[in-house]
């Protein structure tokens, strides 16, 4: 495919406590002969606002982030729960305080706003990118990226490509891992036993990491299995993909 010029929404979380996802994002996409813009006017999508029902607070961000991308032929962000905010809510936020033509605005640059790997296989038509990763692996499908963006096995065929990684099945994957933004804060007890559910089944699977295509999941079960000295890891899709024989491989 023909280079694409395409813009870089990194996120709250990538931005302030992942910054190497965004790297990695970016590093991939070049490496594949795209051109990768970053709108600096960015800021917050508002999911965590809107989640926890603060919908008016919401407004001036949704309104920023279609001001930051409008002028933007293609979007990416290394988050499905964001994508997914920018895809289901921010047109709803709009109308709900009466503006259409915001609505229509921000329906128009969400449909025009990937997840990584939606971006890879369905708009660029990659599945192989030539990414080196020497590792047992498993994949956790996050809520947002299996149930809102319906990602299904797309990530899946991407980690299948990357030279020297294996892929080890995930029991009870779909099952949720007990973060849920604020859900594992005001349900502390529930979301520890869900994690603890996950834990147990990414150790099952005797890998060396875990990954996903969602900081925050992997923030939570990446927090969990630290605190057991598991010595398991946590990686963003990102970084494997982005990784090659030549390059860095994370660790």
């Amino acid at each position: 495919m023909s280079s694409v010029r395409i813009a870089l929404f990194v996120t709250c979380l990538a931005d302030t406590l992942f910054p190497d996802v965004g790297k990695a994002t970016v590093t991939l996409l070049e490496r594949l002969g795209h051109q990768v813009t970053f709108p600096a006017a960015q800021t917050c999508c508002g999911q965590m606002h809107i989640n926890t029902g603060y919908q008016r607070d919401a407004l001036p961000l949704v309104r920023n982030y279609v001001a930051a991308f409008e002028d933007c032929e293609v979007i990416v962000a290394p988050s499905a729960s964001c994508v997914g905010s920018v895809r289901h809510q921010h047109a709803m936020v709009a109308r709900q305080f009466g503006d259409e033509q915001l609505a229509q605005r921000a329906q128009a640059v969400a449909d025009r706003t990937f997840e990584l790997s939606e971006l890879l296989v369905d708009v660029l038509g990659v599945e192989d990118v030539g990414a080196y990763y020497p590792h047992r692996v498993t994949y956790h499908p996050t809520c947002h990226s299996l149930r809102l963006l319906g990602l299904r096995d797309r990530p899946l065929r991407l980690l299948r490509s990357v030279e020297g990684l294996e892929l080890a099945e995930l029991p009870d994957a779909e099952s949720c891992c007990g973060f849920g933004g604020t859900f594992a804060l005001k349900n502390a007890d529930v979301s520890t036993a869900m994690l603890a559910d996950k834990m147990r089944n990414v150790l099952g699977t005797g890998a060396y990491g875990c990954t996903a295509a969602d900081s925050s999941c992997l923030m939570h079960i990446g927090g969990g299995l630290s605190r057991l000295h598991t010595g398991v890891a946590t990686v963003h899709i990102a970084e494997i993909l982005a990784s090659t024989r030549d390059g860095h491989v994370p660790k």
